[in-house]
């Protein structure tokens, strides 16, 4: 492998960019119009435009990626996440055309893509899963029938997709009809499948995912877990590893169950499955994204391995060379999604141009960034600009650190989560590890933020004065 091509953009485009010139492959950068002058492009060793701003007309154009990866002698494609990385039919054209897929194989993203074909998958593998129906449904008397026999609340999801689309919470029988049509709508406007199905709403639990590598040579390891229970609208935000509430005993357990997912669907590569965990610490198989996640820096910091370099050695056939008992938890790690979004305004878009935009730096530190001061935040696009991310030897070190690294972030011109960030950290139930996935809904009050940003203000205010002050009296001493 030579010549690799990300198809994607941002943060995610250089991180992946980093770690193939660490191994000596050449990069390739696609760009839409909008991006012609983001830092992904100028870091690439070769870039090309394929379309116009928006992502129907550039960054989803398959066909067009593969073009350029064929013109170029681009020896692999590698697909980051969101836009086409879970695309089986984009995959399986790469394939077709020569071009190696770093990801897994078409069949496995088909499976895994639907959450009824992946319940299917894994029922034989004996894996804990929600109580509910597995094919899907739309007829609202039968919905009311099967939500009696499971029991309310109960939560009805889209079958495709995620990120929180066409999932609906109902919590008596009368609510059921207008949000079922609110569900299908809103998947079928998302995914172009209005499939949803119905399943036990599970009160107050962890978001628990499993990150795992399988080469082509049967060999399947995990690397742990990531604690993703901080979210808005079904949506991460602040992700950790290790979980404050796993026992190792529970590790091993979800660890074994995520490995027993990926045979399940012959997967190759690096995976991501996901697991719903009770207060009683049952756990139930959720999904399997099947692709590299977002959060996947704070894996990557207490194993010590580089995951983007797992994928591409696995992507050119070579067995793993780590095993499971090779692995062990160093440390802790947080990460905060940094988006351009107002924390105060229901997290609503925030578009403007970057006046200030200075990152942290420090021992602990890492920040993988996608923009640049004086940029314009493109509204074609997801909002997020970089993760922040921190480790220490602790999780109170890496809390402390990340609210340090939250203070020197400097970022004007548009709202941002960092406020939210550090509302989060410095949160009894987060700091206690005693929060789950209704963080937001049970503490996150705006006015708290605007508060300490006064109160912040304020103090700034008089170290100026005093600062002014101390400097009119020196300069108003006498002269020898």
């Amino acid at each position: 492998m030579k010549k690799l091509l990300v198809a994607n953009r941002g943060e995610i485009a250089i991180r992946v960019m980093r770690t193939a010139k660490k191994m000596g492959i050449k990069t390739v950068a696609v760009f839409s119009e909008a991006d012609r002058n983001a830092p992904h492009v100028r870091y690439a060793d070769q870039a090309v435009c394929i379309g116009k701003a928006a992502s129907s007309e550039s960054y989803l154009l398959g066909s067009k990626i593969i073009e350029v990866a064929k013109q170029l002698e681009v020896d692999a494609i590698h697909p980051g996440y969101g836009f086409l990385s879970e695309n089986a039919d984009f995959a399986q054209e790469v394939t077709k055309n020569n071009i190696i897929f770093i990801g897994p194989k078409p069949e496995a993203i088909r499976v895994m893509g639907s959450k009824l074909a992946a319940k299917e998958a894994v029922k034989a593998y004996n894996i804990p899963m929600v109580p509910g129906i597995d094919k899907a449904i739309t007829d609202i008397d039968k919905a009311k029938t099967i939500a009696k026999e499971i029991g309310f609340p109960i939560l009805i999801k889209a079958s495709a997709g995620g990120g929180g689309k066409g999932m609906r919470v109902v919590e008596k029988e009368q609510e059921l009809e207008a949000q079922m049509n609110r569900a299908i709508s809103e998947a079928t406007s998302a995914f172009g499948d209005g499939s949803v199905f119905i399943e036990k709403y599970v009160a107050s639990p962890r978001h628990i995912e499993i990150q795992v590598m399988a080469d082509a040579h049967g060999n399947i390891i995990h690397l742990f877990e990531r604690e993703c229970s901080i979210q808005r609208r079904h949506q991460k935000v602040i992700e950790e590893a290790p979980s404050t509430i796993l026992t190792p005993s529970l590790r091993d357990a979800m660890g074994t169950a995520a490995i027993k997912v990926a045979k399940a669907c012959n997967y190759l590569g690096a995976g991501t499955v996901e697991f719903l965990l009770d207060d009683n610490n049952n756990f139930y198989f959720l999904e399997m994204n099947t692709r590299l996640q977002v959060e996947h820096p704070v894996t990557e910091i207490i194993s010590g391995v580089d995951l983007v370099e797992l994928q591409i050695r696995v992507a050119r056939g070579e067995p793993l060379a780590i095993t499971q008992n090779d692995l062990s938890i160093k440390g802790h790690a947080l990460e905060l999604r940094v988006y351009a979004e107002d924390p105060l305004n229901n997290f609503l878009p925030s578009v403007g141009r970057l006046d200030t935009y200075q990152l942290p730096e420090g021992k602990g530190i890492r920040v993988d960034n996608g923009f640049e001061q004086g940029m314009d935040i493109p509204i074609y696009y997801d909002p997020m600009l970089s993760k922040l991310i921190t480790f220490g030897n602790t999780r109170e070190e890496a809390i402390q650190l990340m609210k340090y690294a939250i203070d020197n972030y400097k970022i004007e011109g548009i709202q941002t989560t960092l406020a939210f960030g550090k509302f989060v950290c410095e949160h009894d139930a987060f700091v206690s590890g005693h929060f789950d996935t209704h963080f937001v809904k049970k503490y996150y009050i705006p006015e708290h933020i605007t508060q300490q940003q006064e109160k912040e203000a304020h103090i700034a205010a008089l170290i100026a004065v005093k600062q002014y002050l101390n400097d009119i009296n020196i300069t108003q001493l006498p002269q020898n």
